[in-house]
Formats: structure tokens, C-alpha cells, sequence
């Protein structure tokens, strides 16, 4: 599974994309707004420091109005991936970037079948809010495997993108699941390589180790 970094602060891209784990970067518009930054000059910067998709939203909520500003956001750099609302307006943008060959991310997906017609409009990257939905009292398991089932039977190629991914857990479950990507803030990131066993075996380890007096 892809794990993209769900951040527009620069400084934590750079960060964690110096691990060599990140293999994107997905941003919004609140992302941007707590970022604080411009928000072309900002998408510029995240697609210099990570080589995979950058996940940069239009903010029109009309499909002209929204190819315009992805012919924007599109000349930022070649790894920008344009994000769009699942709405009727998004779907029918997605589906004229699709066949310009531009790469898309559907974002705010919280069914089944809004999935099913994000993928037949040719989107790039299907984004599925679980924490979201979960919080709203959504079955957001259901709501992967279906996705992914539905990827599957009628061999769609867009990339089931787990979204919203609030804990670790989450995180594992969108693994299990068999979701391609999973896009996660910078807390859980940490989060994940995490485990109290770990660090008490650690510490053991090195507590013995300097009790031998010796040095590598």
C-alpha cells in the first residue's frame, strides 16, 4: 500500500519525505489555510520535495470554472494531481481531464455508488473520507470493501485512495482492506512505526549493552 503524506506544511514534507517511505502528498483547502502560505507557491515547493502525485484542489464548484483552475494547477509542476469534489460538476471535469490525460483525485467520497461513478468518469485516485464517515455513523469498512469490490469486478484502473485515516488503526484497516493508497497526517505517520514493546526492548537492549562497557 501507497502511504501519502496528508500535509500542506512544507517543513513536515520535507521532514518525513527524507525517510524515503512517502510516496505522495494529498493537500486541501484547510490544509492550505493552516499552512498559512500561498497556495501556488506552496503546491510548487511540496512537488520539488517528494517525486510522487501532489494532490492540489479546485476550489469552483462549476466544471468550467474548475478545468480553468486545473489548467493552472496543472502547470505547476508534472507530478500535480488535480482534486475535485464528487459532485456532478467534479464528475464531469474529472472525465474531460481524464481523456486530456491529466491526472485526477476524487475527493469527499462517502458511497458506494458516488464511488462507482467516480471511477467510470476516469478518475485517477478515488479518495473515501473514513474517519469522517465513521464519526458520522457510517460503516466506513463497508464502504472500502465495496469500492474495492467494485474496482475489481469491472477492472477499474483508479486507485482507491483511504482518506481521513484518523488513527493507526485506520491506517491497518484500509492495509487489510486492500486499499492501493492511504493518505495520512503527519501525527499518525509517526504514529505508526510506534509500539511500547519496541521501546522497552530498546531500552533494555542499550541498558545491557552499557553495562558491558564496550563500543562498536
Amino acid at each position: 500500500m501507497q502511504i501519502f503524506l496528508d500535509s500542506a506544511d512544507v517543513g513536515e514534507i520535507a521532514e518525513l519525505a527524507a525517510t524515503g517511505l512517502i510516496d505522495g502528498v494529498t493537500t486541501n483547502p484547510t490544509l492550505i489555510a493552516k499552512a498559512g502560505q500561498p497556495f501556488i507557491p506552496t503546491i510548487k515547493k511540496i512537488c520539488a520535495l517528494v517525486k510522487g502525485p501532489v494532490s492540489a484542489e479546485v476550489v469552483a464548484t462549476d466544471t468550467a470554472t474548475m478545468l480553468k483552475e486545473a489548467a493552472t494547477l496543472a502547470k505547476v509542476a508534472p507530478n500535480v494531481v488535480i482534486k475535485l469534489p464528487l459532485t456532478f460538476d467534479g464528475l464531469q471535469a474529472a472525465q474531460a481531464l481524464h481523456k486530456k490525460k491529466i491526472k485526477t483525485n476524487v475527493t469527499l467520497n462517502f458511497s458506494a455508488p458516488q464511488g462507482l461513478l467516480a471511477m467510470k468518469a476516469g478518475a485517477t485516485y478515488l479518495s473515501p473520507f473514513l474517519g469522517r464517515f465513521e464519526q458520522n455513523g457510517g460503516d466506513h469498512l463497508a464502504l472500502l470493501a465495496d469500492l474495492i469490490t467494485i474496482k475489481r469486478n469491472y477492472g477499474f484502473k483508479t486507485l482507491i485512495l483511504a482518506a481521513s485515516i484518523r488513527t493507526v488503526d485506520h491506517a491497518l484497516q484500509a492495509a487489510r482492506a486492500g486499499a492501493d493508497c492511504a493518505t495520512v497526517g503527519g501525527a499518525v505517520f509517526r504514529d505508526l512505526i510506534k509500539h511500547q514493546m519496541t521501546e522497552a526492548g530498546l531500552a533494555a537492549f542499550l541498558k545491557d549493552w552499557a553495562a558491558t562497557g564496550q563500543k562498536i
